[in-house]
């Protein structure tokens, strides 16, 4: 069953195949300011429509993306190698509850 999403103002609309498994809690310096947490999955299985703008830093190989009118961080995505896989703010999703999911904590403070 699939799931759905949308930034705040639902211009940026998410669907995914299914619920994460669990989710990322990672403390780096922009997941610990923006409060994502975030749940993967392969790109081809992943669908957002509407305009995203990507916020490109440091190593330069992911692009973070948000809602160009309401600032909702959406997702991220590589810039070019494949990691297989890409970010998904699972705070955006419709169904997302934190009480029935696994957290998991990830240390990218350094």
């Amino acid at each position: 069953m699939s799931v759905r999403g949308s930034c705040h103002c639902g211009n940026v609309q998410i669907t995914l195949p299914r619920q994460p498994d669990w989710v990322a809690d990672c403390n780096c310096s922009l997941c610990r300011r923006t409060a994502w947490r975030v749940a993967y999955y392969p790109p081809d299985q992943v669908r957002i429509s509407g305009e995203t703008k990507a916020y490109i830093w440091g190593d330069r190989l992911i692009g973070i993306h948000h809602c160009p009118t309401c600032g909702c961080g959406t997702h991220w995505q590589t810039l070019g190698e494949d990691f297989g896989k890409m970010g998904i703010n699972a705070r955006l999703l419709d169904s997302y509850d934190e009480a029935t999911i696994e957290v998991r904590k990830f240390d990218n403070a350094d």
